[in-house]
């Protein structure tokens, strides 16, 4: 009788280890998907800020044109970068930084040279767009602020025990961060 107790009691200890195990593996694979969508949801609202600055640079290309149509090659620049950043959407995420940062650029060089013609300066329009065009940048920033936070949340799940245990099992990788490429990360030169 004190034999069947005992491994009754040890029967049950495992029973209740194994559904304590079970427990355990469910919750994390569950914060590892709501991590995941985490990243996915901070991901779309970079595209969609992204998206809503391809729009406004035409207008902005055009508002140019019409005062410094000589300044052919900054345009050309702005339009080229434009169309390599819209089709980098399918790159991965580095590959896109990348070509996001070109455009950022070309966009300096395009305010810079509004400096060099008064006229286009005073513009409404080019004020309205060149407004616009600076609170979406500050948007893309906030936007990619917040998804690298949900992607270091993520990673540290994906990398630390025992959650990469079941990070493993469950298909869960490292995601790759939107890093600021080179001309991004220098100081800002300020010119009076």
């Amino acid at each position: 009788m004190d034999g069947g107790v005992g491994l009754g009691l040890v029967g049950g200890l495992f029973c209740l280890l194994a559904v304590v195990v079970v427990g355990w593996a469910v919750v994390t694979y569950n914060r590892l998907v709501r991590q995941r969508n985490q990243v996915q949801a901070s991901w779309a609202q970079i595209d969609v800020q992204l998206k809503r600055r391809y729009d406004l640079i035409p207008n902005l290309v055009e508002t140019v044109k019409g005062y410094a149509a000589h300044e052919r090659g900054t345009l050309d620049a702005v339009v080229v970068a434009r169309n390599g950043a819209m089709t980098a959407t399918q790159a991965r995420i580095g590959e896109r930084a990348v070509a996001e940062d070109m455009l950022s650029q070309a966009l300096g060089r395009l305010f810079a040279l509004a400096e060099a013609y008064p006229d286009l300066k005073a513009n409404q329009n080019f004020a309205a767009l060149q407004g616009e065009l600076a609170n979406t940048e500050d948007k893309i920033a906030y936007a990619r602020q917040f998804y690298n936070s949900a992607v270091q949340t993520l990673n540290t799940s994906v990398q630390s025990l025992p959650t990469n245990v079941i990070a493993g099992v469950g298909g869960f990788r490292v995601t790759e961060y939107f890093e600021a490429a080179g001309g991004e990360r220098g100081p800002v030169q300020v010119r009076f």
